[in-house]
C-alpha cells in the first residue's frame, strides 16, 4: 500500500500523523499557495501536478495504490481532478472532508449558490466587510470598490491589490473567538464574507459575528464527485482497510 494524500487542511494534517504513527507508506502533497506550509511528519511535495493527465502520471511513477482527498472544499478543481485520475486508474479514492456549517437561531446568514454570488449579496452603500475567503478570489470584489476590506491572509500580498481601499493582517489559523471579536471591533466591521469551509479552525469568526449581531454571506460549497466520503481519520483508517482486504 502506497497512499497520496492531498493536503492543505487542518483535517489532512491530523491524516498525516495518523498515517505517520502507523507507519504506512504515505506521500503529502500541497498544492504550494503558501510560502511555508506547516512541516508534516510524512515525506512531502508541494505543487500542482498539471491537470488530470500529470496526476495520472504521477499515480503511476510513484506506484500509488490509494488516494485520499483532505484538499479544502473549495479546491474543486483539484478534487474533480483527483476523482478523474483516480477513474482512470482504477486506484480506490476517498475524501477526508470536515462537516459544513450550519447556523443557530441567533446567526444572520445569508446563503448564496457560489463564491461570485457573494458579490452582489453586499449592499450598494458603502460598508466595511470582512472578506474571509483567502487571496484567490479577492478581485471579484473590484466590483464593489466602494466597500472597505479587511483581509486576513497568511502570506503578505505581492504587489498592489486589486481592490482600492483595504486593510491587511497576516496571520494564520486557528483563531480564537475572542480575537476575531477583537479584529472585527477595531475595523469597524459591518459584513463578514466567507465560504463554508466547516471545521473549527475557522468558526471564530461566525461565533464574534454572531456575538457583535453582523450579517454574514455564507457561499455554499461545490459539489464534488465521489461516493466515499469520511469526516475524520478514524473512518479513513477503517476504508482503507476495508479496500486492502478486498485487494483493491
Amino acid at each position: 500500500m502506497r497512499i497520496l494524500l492531498l493536503g492543505g487542511t487542518t483535517e489532512a494534517s491530523a491524516m498525516a500523523q495518523t498515517l505517520a504513527q502507523t507507519g504506512i507508506d504515505a506521500v503529502f502533497s500541497y498544492a504550494g499557495r503558501t510560502k511555508s506550509p506547516v512541516q508534516q511528519p510524512l515525506p512531502q511535495r508541494v505543487g500542482g501536478f498539471g491537470g488530470v493527465t500529470g496526476l495520472s502520471q504521477y499515480l503511476n511513477t510513484q506506484m500509488i495504490t490509494h488516494v485520499i482527498d483532505a484538499t479544502h472544499p473549495f479546491a474543486a478543481q483539484m478534487s474533480m481532478n483527483a476523482f478523474e485520475a483516480c477513474t482512470r486508474a482504477r486506484l480506490p479514492l476517498i475524501r477526508l472532508e470536515r462537516p459544513a456549517w450550519h447556523a443557530t437561531d441567533a446567526d444572520r446568514w445569508t446563503h448564496v449558490a457560489q463564491l461570485e454570488d457573494t458579490v452582489a449579496a453586499l449592499p450598494d452603500a458603502p460598508a466595511r466587510v470582512f472578506l474571509a475567503i483567502g487571496k484567490q478570489h479577492i478581485g471579484l470584489f473590484a466590483a464593489k470598490p466602494q466597500h472597505h476590506y479587511l483581509l486576513r491572509l497568511v502570506d503578505p500580498p505581492q504587489g498592489a491589490l486589486p481592490l482600492p481601499n483595504t486593510s491587511v493582517v497576516i496571520a494564520r489559523g486557528p483563531f480564537d473567538v475572542a480575537g476575531d471579536t477583537a479584529l472585527m471591533r477595531a475595523h469597524n466591521v459591518t459584513h463578514i464574507v466567507s465560504k463554508n469551509a466547516g471545521g473549527s479552525g475557522a468558526q471564530a469568526k461566525l461565533a464574534a459575528a454572531r456575538a457583535l449581531g453582523l450579517p454574514v454571506i455564507l457561499a455554499d460549497r461545490p459539489a464534488l464527485p465521489g461516493k466515499h466520503v469520511a469526516q475524520n481519520p478514524r473512518d479513513v483508517m477503517a476504508w482503507l482497510g476495508h479496500v486492502a482486504d478486498r485487494g483493491v
